[in-house]
């Protein structure tokens, strides 16, 4: 009769021996596993090539990791004027573009139970390139960096961050000084702004 222990208990076929070697133990799985942050960037076709989602994903990561929330999961959209639009219009009630918007997962919904899985997802940033593009020429910033500290804001507005009052400005500002400080110390920042 085969033993009914659970997959991770059972014993491993035996290894071809050596003249005095002993057979191994088996091992118990690991019961703690690391929570594993993701990060989803989705770039739509016209801005691929302006886009380095590697460095998106990493920011974002960079960000979750210094406020103390991994195991989550995020998506940043790339996307035009016009989606970004319709977005704000729609969700804030303001009329036309603007640079980055946020949307939390985690929001209470009243009575709303959430599935099981949703509360890693933690929510969705939107990002308007061409709106992005024309802010970084007028503050003399690249694309790049500029896509960087939109990635962060978004992110640290999924945490709960919010600057409509002073205070609350200068927090969340510092916490974005902090992580694209920690960011532009690093090799892969300098890597990656050539």
């Amino acid at each position: 009769m085969r033993s009914q222990l659970p997959p991770a208990m059972t014993p491993a076929p035996p290894e071809p021996s050596e003249p005095g070697s002993r057979p191994r133990a088996p091992r118990p799985a690991r019961s703690t596993r690391r929570p594993r942050t993701q990060v989803h960037v989705q770039v739509d076709d016209p801005y691929v090539a302006e886009v380095d989602a590697r460095s998106l994903k990493e920011v974002v990561v960079a960000t979750l990791l210094a406020e103390g929330r991994p195991g989550v999961e995020v998506t940043v959209v790339i996307t035009g004027d016009e989606a970004v639009a319709g977005l704000n219009a729609r969700f804030c009630g303001v009329d036309g573009p603007t640079d980055v918007l946020s949307f939390p997962a985690q929001e209470p919904a009243g009575g709303f139970v959430a599935a099981p899985g949703a509360a890693s997802y933690l929510g969705d940033i939107v990002i308007a390139l061409p709106y992005t593009r024309r802010q970084a020429a007028e503050l003399g910033r690249s694309l790049a960096d500029e896509l960087r500290l939109l990635a962060v804001h978004g992110a640290l507005h999924l945490l709960g961050y919010d600057h409509a009052q002073p205070d609350d400005e200068a927090a969340m500002w510092a916490r974005q000084d902090a992580v694209l400080g920690r960011r532009a110390n690093s090799k892969w920042q300098i890597a990656n702004s050539k």
